[in-house]
């Protein structure tokens, strides 16, 4: 896994691109190269930041083979096979890497060899033949790359941050990403939140020429994916079972987060199955922090399946100075993200790489498509609520809003979640489902920002609506699966797990994160996924061939942090200085009054606003960092 950068046809390509690449050192530091190429139709320039996983000696890059020039950040799973099929028609290789693949695949078959990748990658291809650069991401989403369209040309990056390094002075903040990052906790995909930048969106390329003309291409289409996936049938376990073993290969060591809950014990598992030699990393809450969070406590599962299958289990107690590690993970993250989980993917890294470990699996994704998550469950209890005399709302209603969500220095997570509950139960299909994941109703976050930003508003929840109703579902847990596939998977949790992991120079695998379990997951009907109040039916039914059942029906929990409690007390003076005293606030972006009285309703403890809380000081740290780098709001 790497980090990747370049200008093409920028006369001041060659400093940017430096600029850039030693700012994404992080994401490659065992080798960096560079690649330089002008003539009287182009200029040119590529970097590359290795971290060396497959072919250690000779995977060096940018990779020259006239007339391609390939500047390559990840893994090609399949790469092997295709290698085969390449070598039989008569292509030579002088590697053994995946990236040679992707070269030699792009010389035979152009943009159409990107439908046979199994993988995680985003690359650009330089045609000196035609002088064309090429800029591609994989289906999902899971690589990142951000480009800005300069005069005559393009410049491109793994990461936001080093294209404000090298442009800060000509960006500025996005203030409708900024209201998205509010109302959601992070930025969606589809948006940045600089102006001017944009992030090449999952399955698609997009070919810049000499003449200053470019175009973008659709190469898999996550919609038309789903839809076609319902008229056909996979065995789901040998479909996730060949997905493990492929995501496997590695000429290092291969580990594994290993939470206790179901996805991360499925993958570690059947990693462990086909190679003996695979460890794990699970993170554990102080005793006082657990109290307040009133959660399960997810290492105790993770020591079972741990000690039942003789997988070596490293724990590392969640305990960090929060005041201090807050700004560098907001650094880290690259755009506002309000979601502490990254925290723990950063630490469990970091404990991995002083280890010697480069690659680490994960079970990120199963939710999404296996209908996991309690919003999807509680999206469809609503539909039912929605049915009983008004009355009955009323007096649910009234109930449910005296009740405190902390009593005595210990968490009510029956409590919070009723309040929740009760925020979207009587709204229609497409809100209820957005409103059970953001953390704010319209009016709520209009009351918070500028006036100016109301219109903000609006664009934002219409363009959720567009991406929610643009689908040929019949059901409506496949319609919440596939928005989640969109939105929330690419958007939050690969966007962060790829930021965090690279932060420690680790590579996280994400099996569930496959073309190939995407189609099974959608060829299942809603009702095959959840029953009742019971999620993940289908998935959880193939694991009883894995785990035992205390594992495969262990209540959900998340994988987060001990949010409530660093909110409640660790970081008081900060949000006190930081936050009701703030950049944000003090430009009227943020309005003083709504803000102090949201700060006042969580210390209260009549709601439960940490994360909300935790948000804003993301987006309070962001906006000052961005500031220093010189983008103007």
């Amino acid at each position: 896994m790497c980090g990747i950068a370049g200008a093409y046809q920028q006369v001041d390509g060659c400093v940017a691109t430096e600029k850039m690449s030693q700012c994404l050192h992080h994401r490659g530091p065992d080798e960096e190269g560079s690649f330089s190429f002008r003539d009287e139709r182009v200029d040119v320039h590529l970097a590359h930041r290795r971290l060396s996983i497959i072919d250690l000696q000779q995977g060096q890059q940018p990779l020259a083979k006239q007339p391609l020039v390939l500047c390559y950040n990840g893994e090609l799973y399949n790469y092997r096979e295709i290698r085969a099929e390449l070598v039989a028609g008569g292509a030579s290789f002088t590697t053994n890497s995946d990236t040679e693949v992707v070269l030699e695949s792009w010389r035979r078959w152009g943009p159409q060899c990107l439908r046979r990748f199994r993988g995680m990658f985003a690359f650009a291809l330089l045609d000196q033949t035609t002088g064309s650069l090429y800029l591609v991401r994989d289906q999902f989403g899971i690589k990142p790359l951000h480009y800005i369209r300069r005069k005559d040309g393009v410049v491109f990056a793994s990461e936001l941050k080093a294209l404000v390094s090298a442009f800060g002075a000509e960006l500025r903040m996005r203030p409708q990403a900024l209201v998205a990052s509010m109302l959601y906790y992070w930025v969606p995909d589809q948006m940045c939140s600089v102006e001017g930048v944009e992030k090449l969106q999952p399955g698609t390329w997009a070919e810049f020429r000499p003449d200053g003309t470019h175009r973008v291409e659709r190469y898999w289409d996550i919609v038309e994916e789903a839809a076609a996936a319902q008229e056909t049938h996979y065995d789901l376990g040998e479909v996730i079972e060949d997905s493990v073993n492929a995501h496997l290969v590695a000429d290092v060591p291969v580990s594994s987060f290993l939470s206790g809950g179901l996805d991360s014990s499925i993958v570690t598992v059947l990693a462990k199955r086909a190679n003996p030699q695979i460890d794990a990393y699970t993170i554990t809450f102080r005793t006082q922090d657990q109290r307040l969070e009133a959660m399960p406590d997810d290492a105790i599962f993770a020591r079972k399946v741990a000690r039942q299958y003789g997988i070596d289990l490293h724990e590392i107690e969640l305990t960090p100075d929060v005041v201090d590690l807050l700004p560098r993970m907001v650094d880290i993250l690259d755009e506002p993200t309000g979601d502490p989980a990254a925290i723990n993917t950063l630490l469990m890294s970091e404990g991995a790489r002083a280890a010697g470990v480069k690659v680490l699996l994960s079970g990120m994704g199963a939710d999404e498509l296996f209908g996991g998550y309690r919003k999807h469950v509680a999206c469809l209890l609503a539909g039912r609520y929605r049915k009983l005399p008004s009355i009955a709302h009323r007096s649910v209603n009234g109930v449910v809003d005296r009740l405190p969500v902390t009593a005595r220095g210990r968490g009510l997570r029956y409590a919070r979640w009723a309040k929740r509950f009760t925020t979207f139960a009587e709204l229609p299909e497409e809100s209820a489902f957005r409103r059970s994941y953001s953390l704010y109703a319209p009016s709520e976050l209009a009351s918070l920002l500028s006036p100016e930003l109301q219109h903000d508003v609006h664009e934002v929840i219409d363009q959720h609506l567009q991406v929610y109703e643009d689908n040929l579902l019949p059901d409506r847990v496949n319609r919440m699966c596939l928005a989640d596939s969109r939105l929330f998977l690419p958007g939050l949790n690969l966007a962060y797990t790829d930021r965090a992991s690279m932060a420690a120079s680790t590579e996280v695998r994400v099996p569930f994160v496959d073309p190939m379990v995407f189609r099974a997951a959608f060829s299942l009907a809603g009702k095959e996924k959840i029953s009742g109040r019971n999620g993940k039916v289908a998935l959880k039914r193939a694991a009883e061939a894995w785990l035992p059942n205390e594992i495969v029906h262990r209540p959900k929990a998340s994988f987060s942090a001990p949010l409530r409690a660093w909110v409640t007390r660790d970081l008081r003076e900060v949000i006190d200085d930081s936050l009701l005293e703030g950049d944000l606030v003090g430009t009227g972006f943020l309005n003083r009054p709504a803000v102090t009285a949201l700060v006042e309703d969580h210390r209260s403890g009549r709601e439960d606003r940490s994360k909300q809380i935790w948000q804003l000081l993301t987006l309070e740290f962001w906006y000052r960092q961005t500031r220093r780098a010189g983008v103007g709001l």
